[in-house]
């Protein structure tokens, strides 16, 4: 299934694609886990701004810019995506890892994280999960993804929630 899928570096004209496909994924990864009201970025047009924006910012410089990952169907069908933001500490944040719902489980996060491993390399990468998302914490670990925090991460209208903080302190490439 995944043999298909591609992964390319993404950019400004990818940012309603990826805006739609977070906020699918959102809705769909964090029910049940944070209240539905503390879920939206606002109205769509709202979401598509603040990608636009984070996908065209001027951050001084590749060291300190953010980059976009897309898995993409044959035909450029964006099915997953990756964010990732480099660190003060010399870390990269993989700030977003999301899998358009109905196609998880096949393989295409996996691709998007190694992917991710690669990009990020020599730094070590970084994430936070929500605690209580038993699919992404078995993901996380599976991937070798080692606990390094706990903490509460608060979301709008002042939702806290437990997360963790996964590291994969020595990248390394896999096949």
């Amino acid at each position: 299934m995944t043999a298909e899928i591609t992964v390319r570096e993404g950019g400004p004209a990818d940012a309603p694609a990826v805006a739609a496909l977070h906020a699918d994924s959102r809705r769909t990864a964090y029910a049940g886990l944070v209240p539905a009201e503390a879920l939206g970025d606002g109205p769509p047009a709202q979401r598509l701004e603040i990608w636009e924006l984070r996908l065209t910012a001027d951050y001084g410089g590749p060291e300190h810019t953010p980059v976009l990952l897309l898995a993409e169907e044959p035909g450029g069908a964006p099915v997953g995506f990756a964010y990732l933001v480099p660190e003060p500490d010399g870390r990269v944040l993989l700030d977003n890892l999301h899998v358009r719902p109905g196609r998880t489980g096949g393989g295409i996060g996996t691709r998007l994280l190694r992917a991710a491993l690669d990009r990020a390399a020599p730094a070590a990468l970084r994430l936070e999960v929500l605690r209580d998302n038993h699919r992404a914490v078995a993901f996380y670990e599976r991937e070798g993804g080692v606990r390094t925090a706990e903490r509460t991460a608060v979301f709008p209208g002042g939702h806290e929630v437990t997360e963790y903080e996964y590291s994969w302190p020595r990248p390394a490439h896999r096949s």
